[in-house]
């Protein structure tokens, strides 16, 4: 049903490039006309699908119920299997994966007073920012760790939205370093 679809619409599209060059409104018709047969077929196909699966749990019979196997007779002493791997599938504990560190938390975002935001403003001093995370750090921050760094102007990482690192505190450092 498909092959046909795709017959049809690629005869609509050869009617239509002929329709084109020709100028002739007769082949754009025909071409419409083919392009509206492959949906009909195509919606033909999508219902008689879905009547096909709904149709099929209704029709399958139901299973009998397994009969349930008798309970072992109960011994005095219950046993207790131990299983112990066989030799080599421990493997060396060297080669097992370190436990993944979690992540920490995001620090807080730095009070800064409004003066220094107005000396902040006029400074081209260097900040850092971790893609994804709202906060500009100094390059020492104890957060950023292994984290791939992207320097960026204090200035600019202000205008685009981040904050400062309460942990580092870039705003009272920087502010400090200028006066």
């Amino acid at each position: 049903m498909l092959y046909i679809v795709l017959v049809l619409v690629l005869a609509a599209l050869g009617l239509l490039v002929t329709a084109l060059i020709t100028a002739s409104s007769l082949w754009a018709w025909v071409s419409i006309g083919l392009s509206v047969l492959a949906g009909l077929l195509l919606v033909a196909d999508w219902l008689r699908r879905r009547r096909r699966t709904s149709a099929a749990p209704a029709a399958a019979p139901e299973a009998e119920p397994a009969p349930e196997a008798e309970p072992a007779p109960e011994t005095e002493e219950a046993e207790q299997t131990t299983l112990i791997p066989k030799a080599g599938e421990l493997g060396d504990p060297a080669d097992t994966p370190e436990p993944v560190a979690e992540e920490p938390a995001e620090p807080g975002e730095e009070e800064t007073p409004a003066d220094d935001i107005a000396v902040l403003a006029d400074l081209d001093d260097e900040v850092v920012v971790v893609d994804e995370h709202p906060r500009y750090h100094l390059r020492a921050c104890p957060w950023l760790g292994a984290r791939e760094l992207i320097p960026i102007g204090i200035g600019e990482a202000r205008q685009l939205g981040f904050t400062p690192c309460a942990r580092c505190t870039p705003d009272a450092t920087l502010v400090a370093a200028h006066r």
